[in-house]
């Protein structure tokens, strides 16, 4: 995917990995050699490093400062896949299960911010209402 692509029209457009595959895949990687996975507050500058970087590209794509000829020809895609590495093994150095933690959090959105929001659907009923054409079903 490259900076210059729209937002998925359908997440019918994503890959289907798990994120426990994810998880695997990066242990399999780290397990290989022997420094391991680096100390939570390694883990956590590594990943406050990557997301200046991810600021970086979003600055130079949607911002107003252009990159230099001489800079690295980087992208938001790679940055943000730098920035899922490190999460990933941040998540599996503490041995805290990605999915679970999203399955949490998503219930945590769904209950304290359920009414937060307009909805989709609601803003429709609000329009029609606003026309005169309210739909009573």
């Amino acid at each position: 995917m490259s900076d210059h692509q729209q937002p998925f029209s359908s997440l019918k457009d994503l890959r289907d990995k798990p994120l426990a595959e994810m998880q695997r895949e990066v242990d399999q990687y780290i397990s290989q050699f022997k420094e391991g996975y680096f100390s939570p507050l390694a883990m956590l500058a590594r990943l406050t490093e990557e997301a200046g970087e991810l600021a970086r590209e979003v600055n130079h794509f949607y911002g107003e400062k252009p990159k230099k000829s001489s800079e690295a020809d980087n992208s938001i895609e790679m940055e943000l896949g730098d920035v899922l590495f490190i999460l990933i093994c941040f998540a599996n150095s503490l041995g805290i299960d990605l999915t679970e933690a999203h399955d949490k959090v998503m219930d945590k959105f769904n209950t304290r911010d359920a009414n937060r929001w307009t909805r989709i659907d609601e803003t429709s009923n609000v329009e029609q209402a606003d026309n005169g054409k309210v739909d009573e079903n």
